[in-house]
């Protein structure tokens, strides 16, 4: 099966899910099967730092959002995270941050580098830089560096994103493909006032982007942003029918699958949700390894919640999948 064109992702969006589930989805999985050896992607995640300037009206971690207890990791205190991830018989990390203007750049190549020489396969998001600190990146060894689009429509990414621009988000995301780094990008999915259009626009710019991952969630409404009070949780069925839509057109890459489920309070922690999505071709789990003391400062969506290494592997042996060995690098 394959999917080339708008209009395609348009059908789909638009099919019943009871039809969506007995064919498309059904074929996503397949592909998994036949192009990935069925096998589940399970990294670490470091919110090194919940400091951000920017005013996104969706996330909670914007700089306006009230009372939120703001934190940076020390590099040493980086540098054990690193190492504990390895002892957790790991060896992806996804270092995650605000965008924090007044967090060591340094710091941040360092804790690359580290993680580099412990063996690991990093990859950073830390928002927009300048060419110069991306190339900087790019010779401190970083496997991939993840900026989300969050949609194509201009005019929705400015009510969204105030506080940057649609062409400086796309000229970093340009500069990213073009490097050595890999670029995992995406949307957030069922927005207030994102239309199937945009949605469909937005798969096909991930295709022309050639990207790794696909690091994509349904809104999820934290209380007191902007965007909360304009409408409530992406729809699900939505998001696993994009992500199925990705899985076709782009057997090979990452998708991930810590997908919410029908309770919100579950957050991305919901079994049947990262069940769901990995019945849908999704392939990709995460770890939480911040303190104890401060996760649920990291606080981008609301009941974010990630599991500890133990439940993802019940996860991955729930779905009947492999737990993929290897560091496909």
């Amino acid at each position: 099966m394959t999917i080339n064109t708008k209009s395609e992702i348009l059908e789909i969006l638009k099919m019943s899910y009871e039809e969506f589930n007995n064919t498309i989805k059904k074929s996503a999985k397949e592909i998994h099967k036949t192009n990935n050896d069925n096998s589940v992607i399970i990294t670490a995640l470091l919110g090194y730092d919940n400091v951000c300037k920017n005013r996104c009206t969706y996330c909670g971690m914007n700089a306006g959002y009230p009372g939120l207890k703001r934190y940076r990791m020390s590099i040493d205190e980086i540098y054990t995270a690193e190492k504990a991830v390895k002892k957790l018989g790991l060896d992806r990390i996804f270092l995650i941050s605000g965008e924090d203007p007044k967090y060591d750049f340094d710091s941040i190549v360092s804790m690359v580098e580290f993680g580099k020489k412990l063996g690991l396969v990093v990859s950073l998001a830390a928002g927009e830089f300048s060419t110069e600190k991306y190339k900087a990146l790019e010779a401190a060894g970083l496997d991939e560096y993840v900026l989300k689009f969050e949609t194509a429509n201009t005019d929705l990414f400015a009510k969204i994103k105030p506080s940057t621009t649609f062409a400086k988000r796309m000229n970093c995301i340009e500069f990213i493909k073009s490097s050595k780094m890999k670029l995992a990008s995406g949307n957030i999915v069922d927005f207030p006032h994102q239309t199937l259009e945009d949605i469909a626009d937005d798969i096909m710019l991930m295709k022309r982007l050639e990207i790794s991952w696909a690091p994509i969630i349904p809104y999820m409404p934290v209380p007191n942003t902007p965007l909360a009070l304009e409408g409530g949780r992406g729809s699900l069925e939505i998001i696993t029918k994009e992500i199925s839509i990705l899985r076709i057109m782009m057997p090979y890459i990452n998708i991930t699958a810590q997908q919410p489920g029908e309770n919100l309070a579950n957050g991305l922690a919901d079994v049947d949700g990262n069940l769901n999505a990995l019945s849908a071709g999704a392939n990709s789990l995460f770890v939480d390894v911040l303190p104890s003391a401060i996760v649920n400062d990291f606080n981008v969506i609301n009941n974010r919640m990630l599991e500890d290494i133990e439940n993802v592997e019940k996860i991955v042996t729930l779905s009947g999948m492999n737990r993929f060995l290897g560091k496909s690098e």
